[in-house]
């Protein structure tokens, strides 16, 4: 493609976006029905035998793609904690696009390496975290807490005489983990990848609210990490850290913040309360692409002590020679990565304290406004709304779960089902600056209208 060809092709691409975008009010949140099936059709061929024009991919693209999506992006979609993308934020992602960076150190680019300085520096400031602590932006809260995490190992094997990275795990000092029995599945997961193990934690009780429970905590001994929730992912109730972390550091224990979404209520004057005494714990993962509302991926892992951070994840090889810069890739799992830095520069940038402080409490003044609303329909709300999630029943199981299906599969809205103390639940998490008061009374109401056309379950 010669430089006017490639000149059209970006426009068009430009305008396909923004077109996609102004729809958005006024389509289904859900994929338009039959759009999948389509676009399965369409791509069920072979790999092509040779060249095609970049017009014609991209057509495809929209044409067929476009449908098949769930508008994350607009004002009425409230599953999974999911921001949209802060116009400038998006226009970063574009340019960021364009320069085709290898984040993994300043030498790799400059710009992305100061970029990111700046943003977790930024990041810090706006979260209440220590200056001093080290971070790297990864793909989101799952790398976040492996980050966190892999920093937590070395640390307090290290304390017991044994070098992980050195020597692996066979044969090392068992770690104990202390989770809460409502920690977010990721953490598991995380667990398993650091060959600490789904099973061999140690789980503390929680209250009816998902919150750790500070009157029941065992006793500590040996290398120990303990993780807490800054939001739990149905309520989005908060551990007590004040009286976990004093429990932690007088058992010498390393305290990890899984904070994905509720982290960011620290930058909220109206909800910082809900944050305080995390600041002292060792370690905080969140994610950027939920509350900033920057395009995905973008998780932040936050490390107070750089050098534990360095040795979980330092690497060296004869044709990547330090910078002197503090690169990225010894402070985070990847080599090769993406400019994530620019949107999250951007979302800041333009959004500043109080643009940020805002956000986060219209959409929790949102969330209260849900939970009044479907109380005065008589829908039955579980948990106490201290943040932006909602958590509601529909009756019994097999009837919230058919509510949920008729609420998505409607178009106005879309909330994602889960199970809650043991009962099928809709969950709604509102977190995108998109998100109008109108959009919450059109929601409320399909959300009534569909409980009412509900019959009960023969």
């Amino acid at each position: 493609m010669d430089d006017t060809e490639t000149r059209s092709l970006l426009l068009d691409a430009a305008e396909r976006a923004v077109r996609y975008l102004e729809a958005l009010d006024a389509r289904s949140v859900a994929a338009l029905p039959g759009a999948p099936e389509r676009l399965r059709e369409i791509l069920d061929a072979p790999l092509p035998e040779g060249p095609s024009s970049a017009g014609d991919a991209l057509e495809v693209l929209d044409t067929f793609g476009s449908p098949a999506t769930t508008a994350n992006a607009g004002g009425r979609y409230f599953g999974f904690v999911t921001g949209g993308a802060l116009p400038a934020a998006l226009a970063a992602n574009w340019l960021a696009g364009a320069w085709d960076q290898n984040a993994f150190s300043f030498t790799g680019s400059p710009a992305a390496a100061i970029f990111e300085d700046t943003a977790l520096r930024w990041l810090k400031q706006a979260l209440g975290l220590p200056e001093e602590a080290a971070g790297t932006l990864v793909t989101g809260a799952t790398m976040a807490n492996f980050t966190g995490l892999a920093a937590a190992r070395h640390r307090v094997l290290a304390q017991a005489g044994w070098d992980v990275e050195r020597q692996g795990l066979f044969g090392a000092p068992e770690i104990t983990v202390f989770v809460g029995e409502e920690a977010h599945a990721t953490l598991f997961k995380v667990l398993a990848m650091l060959g600490l193990g789904r099973d061999r934690v140690q789980r503390i009780a929680t209250d009816d609210q998902g919150r750790m429970r500070g009157d029941v905590l065992p006793a500590i001994s040996g290398p120990a990490i303990v993780c807490l929730q800054a939001g739990n992912v149905n309520s989005g109730a908060f551990d007590p850290a004040r009286e976990i972390i004093l429990w932690a550091k007088a058992g010498e224990a390393w305290v990890h913040v899984d904070g994905a979404f509720g982290l960011w209520a620290a930058a909220s004057p109206e909800h910082a309360a809900l944050c305080a005494g995390f600041e002292v714990a060792d370690s905080w993962a969140t994610d950027a692409h939920k509350w900033l509302n920057v395009p995905y991926d973008c998780g932040v892992a936050i490390v107070r002590d750089r050098e534990a951070l360095h040795r979980a994840m330092t690497i060296s090889g004869a044709y990547l020679p330090p910078s002197g810069q503090g690169d990225a890739l010894d402070r985070t799992p990847d080599s090769s990565r993406r400019a994530r830095a620019l949107e999250v520069w951007a979302a800041l940038r333009t959004l500043g304290r109080s643009g940020l402080a805002e956000l986060v409490e219209r959409n929790c003044r949102q969330a209260r406004r849900f939970a009044e609303g479907l109380r005065a329909a008589g829908i039955e709300v579980l948990n106490e709304v201290v943040l932006n999630q909602v958590v509601a029943v529909f009756g019994e199981d097999t009837r919230t779960r058919r509510v949920v299906s008729a609420i998505q599969e409607s178009g106005q809205c879309w909330c994602g089902g889960t199970t809650w103390k043991g009962r099928a639940a809709m969950r709604i998490s509102i977190s995108s600056w998109a998100t109008t008061d109108d959009d919450i009374e059109t929601s409320l109401r399909a959300i009534v209208k569909a409980n009412s056309e509900t019959p009960p379950t023969p």
